[in-house]
């Protein structure tokens, strides 16, 4: 028998790669969606949502889609924070009484915050706080499960597509995060969950296991590594980049951006998702224009350590450039007129990654964006701090909601101004494409 690390690592290795790219056509979020994050505080810090709303743009740039996020900190499945019910009688009632409670709860919840939004796509990520952050308990998996149930029955009245996913685990700083009894809790919410979506026909996303995955293997090197930043809860960008390429891969996302391949000998190119024209070679140089039918998915600046832990990149973002038949040595590319990259005729040949590559594209990808992180930031204040909750200093009175009114549609305008600006930033440009021999 191999050795029980030799065993626990071909484990974590079979675990990572349960999650495989789907298949064109199957992406979840289809061409006229309007689509909605529904979740707790890890929902409401617009990170994997951003994430995840960048992908379906960049790779989707023809598509009108619209998002929005209706996060709240300290939510749970119960929809706590938007319908305050008595989680004590909650937790205690019997079956019967429990349903009309959730019914109530999540019934005033979503009308107030989701259904008004008419949304045809959904995720939904609780579990963090209905599990209460301590050992299993089975009271509040009760709720938990008949909760979900009832958002599920909800919105497919609605006739919504809906995503349930579940919470990461909570990372801390211990070598065997696994065995903290929260995260076995969360496990047995997640498994739970499951079976709520088996049961009522609804797509299952299972984000805790390959992020468990990742944290086993770090601790296994490094007990002391910490791999999503920000706190134990709340990962920073890096941890929600590895949620959204879980979530994204569990939703049908696939790699190819696009790919162009050019053979130096024959003199001719073939290219897939993109167009290539004007092509030239001669003396050890090629150029051609390029028109990609999308953009690489953006991958947040802050984030980048990300790809030292899941293959995000192979997984999600491949933006391809394969030249074959070049003298031997050592070349530049420019894209544009700018530096994007150093390889060697070995390397062009079997074909570089440029999805990440500082150049016009990657540039033009990062607008995109930083454009949906205003987007969003401007919704989440038109929602909570206008539409939701009086202005400071203003008297409840009929003038005051005259000028709530005025805000309102002042900041929807706003908010479509800036839908306006990502919709011509996410289009696709033509790129002059340049490779020479290296000091030339």
């Amino acid at each position: 028998m191999r050795p029980l690390r030799t065993r626990r690592f071909a484990f974590l290795t079979a675990l990572l790669g349960v999650i495989t790219p789907g298949l064109a056509g199957d992406f979840f979020i289809r061409d006229g969606d309007r689509v909605v994050f529904l979740g707790d505080s890890i929902t409401e810090q617009r990170l994997y949502t951003t994430y995840i709303e960048a992908y379906a743009l960049t790779r989707h740039p023809t598509w009108k889609l619209s998002f929005r996020n209706v996060g709240w900190g300290g939510d749970t499945s119960w929809l706590r924070q938007r319908a305050h019910p008595d989680e004590k009688a909650l937790f205690a009632a019997d079956g019967t009484s429990q349903q009309k409670m959730v019914e109530d709860s999540v019934g005033r919840g979503l009308r107030r915050d989701v259904l008004p939004l008419k949304p045809t796509v959904l995720t939904v990520k609780f579990g963090m706080n209905d599990h209460s952050y301590q050992p299993f308990r089975e009271d509040i998996f009760r709720a938990y499960v008949r909760s979900q149930t009832e958002i599920a029955k909800v919105l497919k009245g609605q006739g919504a597509r809906v995503a349930f996913l579940t919470p990461q685990p909570i990372e801390d700083k211990r070598p065997d995060p696994d065995k903290d009894v929260r995260n076995q809790s969360l496990r047995r919410f997640s498994d739970g969950l499951k079976e709520v979506c088996s049961r009522e026909g609804e797509t299952f996303v299972d984000q805790f296991d390959p992020y468990m995955a990742i944290m086993l293997r770090e601790r296994a090197s490094d007990p002391a590594a910490l791999i999503g930043g920000g706190d134990a809860v709340h990962p920073g960008p890096i941890g929600h980049t590895l949620m959204a390429w879980a979530i994204l891969k569990s939703l049908g996302a696939t790699p190819l951006v696009s790919r162009a391949e050019v053979d130096y000998g024959a003199k001719k190119a073939t290219s897939s998702q993109c167009r290539v024209e004007n092509l030239k070679v001669a003396d050890g140089t090629v150029s051609f224009d390029r028109l990609d039918e999308a953009l690489p998915m953006p991958i947040d600046p802050r984030a980048e350590a990300v790809l030292k832990l899941a293959p995000v990149l192979p997984d999600l973002d491949l933006y391809e450039l394969r030249i074959t038949g070049l003298p031997p040595g050592n070349y530049e590319l420019s894209i544009d007129g700018e530096l994007a990259a150093k390889a060697s005729a070995e390397q062009l040949a079997k074909g570089l990654n440029l999805a990440v590559q500082d150049s016009p594209i990657t540039k033009q990808a990062q607008q995109v964006l930083e454009l949906v992180f205003k987007k969003n930031n401007q919704f989440f204040h038109r929602w909570r701090s206008v539409q939701l909750f009086e202005f400071p200093g203003w008297a409840q009175s009929p003038e005051a909601e005259k000028q709530r009114t005025a805000e309102l549609a002042r900041l929807d305008q706003q908010i479509a101004g800036t839908e306006a600006e990502i919709d011509i930033a996410r289009k696709p440009k033509s790129r002059h494409f340049e490779l020479k021999r290296a000091g030339q």
